[in-house]
């Protein structure tokens, strides 16, 4: 019987796996996700934490100069001030396996081909969690630190004022004030996009073949997740929507890299290891993939937890989902103007 790893080509088998790499997420089609070479240089890098510097804006409320005839009347020039923000690298890793007595009694079919066909898909469900669980703890901090102005939270009202609206929307949007065109998608639960679609409030746009091309609510993408958070039982359900910029994310990579582009580099990116003596002797096989991400919100900062932290250190090398969500992870850097992300707790 031919095994994988009697064919295992790393190059071969990594341009098969980028068919269902992070770029197909909807996340990164809406263009919230974005990579750059600034972000694809720190995934290649060395260490844990990388600076990444930002321009800031032009101050608006310096007046300007008045020119008059004088040439001694020199203007002094201003200048733009710089910012940092803080990424956190991530080392991540999953192998499945298989006896290959199964496999005989299975007649042949193998578990780890199907594995090696939703690998993928796998990693872009993996990126899409902890996307959201980075957002969730950014919506603590901000809780906790800045008044949470980030945020509109209606689910303690009463009856039908807690579920999510149109105002709800327009309220949550213009907490980035004038900067509100910069939002370009919301995330919702497919809870509250049912109740939508039912009040034909969900635009759907189609291609000429009837497919569905792009889903929107008042000008801006829908992108349908049931990730999101989820509070409560039955009716009293409460819901976290998010509102995002373009490039709201950033995401390192190596672009062109053949495991997708959003990537570092492993040194071995997926392997197939046999192990002839498992099984007293039948066999087994094994399949694995490493990922190297570094998935940073702009306007934040990640702020590396210690023993003394609420939560406590880090137990792993890379934060988890749960450190991701921890509001003590994390420092907003800029105004709130800055930030390309809006919240809404709502019922559905």
């Amino acid at each position: 019987m031919i095994r994988l790893s009697d064919v295992f080509i790393p190059a071969v088998y990594g341009s098969y796996t980028a068919v269902n790499n992070p770029e197909t997420s909807a996340f990164m089609q809406s263009g919230i996700i974005a990579t750059n070479p600034l972000m694809n240089a720190i995934a290649k890098a060395g260490g844990k934490t990388h600076t990444v510097p930002f321009w800031k804006d032009i101050d608006p409320t310096i007046e300007p100069n008045y020119s008059n005839d004088d040439p001694a009347d020199l203007a002094v020039p201003n200048k733009i001030g710089t910012g940092t923000m803080t990424a956190r690298k991530a080392w991540l890793n999953q192998s499945f396996g298989e006896m290959d007595l199964v496999v005989e009694l299975n007649g042949g079919a193998s578990a780890l081909q199907q594995v090696r066909n939703r690998f993928g898909t796998y990693w872009t469900r993996q990126q899409e969690r902890r996307l959201i669980a980075s957002c969730v703890g950014l919506l603590s901090d901000n809780v906790a630190n800045d008044g949470g102005d980030m945020i509109v939270d209606i689910s303690g009202n009463a009856g039908a004022a807690a579920l999510f609206s149109g105002d709800t929307f327009i309220d949550a949007s213009y907490t980035m004030g004038d900067q509100v065109e910069n939002l370009r998608a919301i995330a919702i639960h497919s809870s509250i996009a049912a109740r939508l679609d039912k009040n034909n409030e969900i635009q759907t746009v189609r291609g000429s073949d009837g497919t569905i091309l792009l889903k929107t609510y008042k000008g801006r993408a829908v992108i349908v997740d049931d990730g999101l958070p989820v509070s409560g039982v039955g009716a009293d359900r409460v819901y976290t929507s998010i509102l995002f910029g373009g490039g709201a994310i950033g995401f390192g990579g190596i672009e062109g890299h053949e495991f997708a582009v959003g990537e570092g580099a492993p040194k071995v990116a997926a392997w197939v290891e046999r192990t002839e003596q498992s099984g007293n002797g039948g066999g087994s096989e094994v399949i694995g993939e490493r990922r190297t991400w570094v998935l940073h919100p702009f306007g934040f900062e990640w702020v590396e937890p210690n023993a003394g932290t609420t939560g406590g250190a880090l137990v792993e090398m890379s934060p988890t989902l749960a450190d991701l969500r921890r509001a003590v992870c994390w420092n907003r850097v800029v105004s709130r103007k800055q930030v390309p992300l809006a919240f809404i707790k709502s019922k559905a």
